[in-house]
C-alpha cells in the first residue's frame, strides 16, 4: 500500500526541509490521538502550542514531525520537517493532498445538518468504493486543510465538510477543496452573532460555490426561502448545474410522501423525476430533507443512486447529534435523546418534534433538559422566548433549563412544563437524575459551550452501578 506522505513528497509541497527517508500513512494535529507511522503538525493556537508535544508525538510512533522551531525535549537527528509556518505548512499539504487526489469530491456547508448530512454522505458512499470524510466537525481553515492532506490518493470519493462564524471563511477552503459538488443543506439562525440578517449568512454560505470545479453541481435547499439568492449565486461563480431539494413541486430531489417514526421514516421521494423508496435509520423530518440533498450529491458524482438509498437504512445519528440510549438509572430505566453537541433554533425544533413523536411508557414522560443557544447576537433573547411557546403547544411533561438566555423559554412554558432551572450545566447535573422517572424520554440539547455533555454523563454515571447502557 502506497504511504500517504514521504519525505520528498512533503517536502516537495511544503518547501519544508529536514530529516529523510521517513513516510506516514496518517496526518495528525492532536498529540492525544496521534498514531503510529502519523505525520504530526505542531500547530501553534490562543493556548496550546504543539511543539511542546512534539516530543510526545514521537514516542507514540509519529513518523515525523513537521515544525517551525526547534520542539524542546527533541534529539537533533530526530524525523523533523521545518517549514516556516506550521499553519501554511498543512494548507500546502491539503492542496497538494487534493491534487493529487483523483477522485470525486462533495464540500457541504449550511446553518444545521451539515455534519449529520457529511456523515451520511460518507456512509451510503463508503458501501459503494473508498471514501475519505472530515473527522468530526474538523471543519474551518485547520480541519479543511487537514481533510485535503489526508486522502488517499487512490479514494473514489471525499466528503468534506466546511464551516465559518465570519463571512469570507469558506471562500478559501472552497478554493482550496475545488469541490465537484458544493451541498448547501439549509439556511437558517445558527452563528448569527456576526451578521446583520439571515441574508448575510447565505451570501457567506454560498461562498462554497466559488471554488466549485468546472461542470460542477451546485445542490441547494428549495424550501428554506433562500433558494433564489444561492441560485443566483452559484450562477454568478460559474456552477454549471444546479439543483434543488425539499417539498417544492419543482424540486430534483422532491419529498412525495413520509412516514415518521420514533426510530426513523420511509420515505417516497422524486429523484431527477424517477420515483424512489427507501428507509431512513435516523428520525426526524430534518434528516429526511438532508437525505434528499445527499441523494443529489450522490447522484451528481456518478454513484449508485439505488445502492445508496438502500444504505440509509443503516444511518444511526453520531454521539451528541440525536443519538438514542436506553439508560437504567436507580429508578427505573429511561430513555436517552441525546443532542447534546449543540444547538440553533431551527436545531432545537427538530429536536422537540423527534421528542414529541416519541411515546413513552404508561408511567413516564416526555423530558427535555435545554441549555442555551450561543452566537445568536441581538435576536438571542427572542429567540429564546420563541422556543418556550413552542413548547408550549407539544406533549411535553417537563422541561428543565439551564443558562441565563433560557429563562427567556421557561417564561413562556405551561405552569405544568416548568420542572426545574439552573444557572449552569453543572448544577443541572446534580439535580436531574432524582428529578427523573422511570419509563422518561429524555432530550438533552443545548450548545456546545454551555457543557450539555456533562448532563448526559451524570445520567451515563448514575446508571453504570446497574450495567451499561444499551442501545435502543
Amino acid at each position: 500500500m502506497r504511504p500517504l506522505w514521504t519525505a520528498e513528497n512533503a517536502k516537495a509541497a511544503t518547501g519544508g526541509n529536514g530529516a529523510g527517508g521517513w513516510q506516514a500513512d496518517g496526518v495528525s494535529i492532536d498529540s492525544r490521538s496521534v498514531k503510529p507511522g502519523d505525520l504530526f503538525v505542531a500547530l501553534k493556537g490562543p493556548s496550546h502550542d504543539g511543539h511542546d508535544h512534539v516530543a510526545d508525538a514521537l514516542a507514540k510512533g509519529a513518523a515525523v514531525a513537521m515544525v517551525q522551531r526547534d520542539p524542546p525535549g527533541v534529539a537533533a537527528e530526530a524525523a523533523l520537517l521545518r517549514v516556516a509556518d506550521c499553519q501554511a505548512g498543512l494548507e500546502a499539504l491539503g492542496q497538494a493532498g487534493r491534487k493529487r487526489f483523483r477522485g470525486r469530491v462533495i464540500a457541504l456547508t449550511g446553518s444545521v445538518g451539515k455534519t449529520g448530512t457529511k456523515d451520511m454522505l460518507r456512509h451510503v458512499l463508503s458501501a459503494q468504493a473508498a471514501t475519505a470524510a472530515t473527522e468530526g466537525n474538523l471543519n474551518n481553515h485547520i480541519g479543511a486543510p487537514l481533510t485535503l492532506a489526508r486522502l488517499p490518493e487512490d479514494a473514489a470519493y471525499g466528503v468534506v465538510e466546511l464551516g465559518m462564524n465570519h463571512a469570507e471563511e469558506i471562500r478559501p477552503l472552497s478554493r482550496m477543496t475545488r469541490p465537484h459538488v458544493a451541498l448547501i443543506t439549509r439556511i437558517a439562525a445558527a452563528h448569527t452573532e456576526f451578521f446583520d440578517s439571515l441574508d448575510g449568512v447565505a451570501a457567506a454560505k454560498a461562498e462554497i460555490f466559488d471554488g466549485v470545479e468546472p461542470d460542477g453541481v451546485a445542490v441547494i435547499n428549495a424550501d428554506d426561502g433562500f433558494t433564489e439568492k444561492l441560485r443566483h449565486a452559484a450562477r454568478s461563480a460559474d456552477v454549471a448545474t444546479v439543483l434543488t431539494f425539499g417539498e417544492s413541486a419543482d424540486a430534483d430531489a422532491r419529498l412525495l410522501n413520509l412516514e415518521l417514526g420514533a426510530e426513523g421514516s420511509a420515505v417516497t421521494a422524486s429523484i431527477h423525476g424517477e420515483p424512489l423508496a427507501y428507509r431512513l435509520g435516523a428520525p426526524g423530518k430534518h434528516w429526511v430533507a438532508n437525505s434528499l440533498g445527499a441523494l443529489l450529491a450522490v447522484a451528481s458524482v456518478g454513484a449508485n443512486l439505488h445502492a445508496a438509498a438502500a444504505a440509509l437504512a443503516n444511518i444511526r445519528p453520531p454521539a451528541g447529534r440525536g443519538a438514542t440510549e436506553r439508560l437504567d438509572l436507580p429508578q427505573g430505566p429511561v430513555t436517552l435523546i441525546d443532542e447534546s453537541y449543540n444547538a440553533s433554533p431551527a436545531a432545537m425544533q427538530a429536536a422537540f418534534a423527534v421528542l414529541a413523536g416519541r411515546t413513552p411508557p404508561a408511567s413516564g414522560r416526555r423530558v427535555a433538559v435545554l441549555g442555551d443557544m450561543l452566537e445568536l447576537g441581538a435576536g438571542s433573547k427572542a429567540a429564546h422566548a420563541a422556543l418556550g411557546e413552542a413548547l408550549a403547544a407539544l406533549p411535553v411533561a417537563a422541561v428543565f433549563g439551564i443558562g441565563p438566555e433560557m429563562a427567556a423559554a421557561m417564561q413562556r412554558l405551561r405552569a405544568d412544563q416548568q420542572a426545574g432551572y439552573a444557572a449552569t450545566s453543572a448544577e443541572m447535573a446534580i439535580e436531574i437524575v432524582p428529578a427523573l422517572k422511570a419509563g422518561d424520554v429524555v432530550l438533552i440539547k443545548g450548545s456546545l459551550g454551555i457543557g450539555m455533555a456533562r448532563i448526559v454523563r451524570a445520567l451515563r454515571d448514575a446508571a453504570s452501578g446497574r450495567g451499561n447502557a444499551d442501545a435502543v
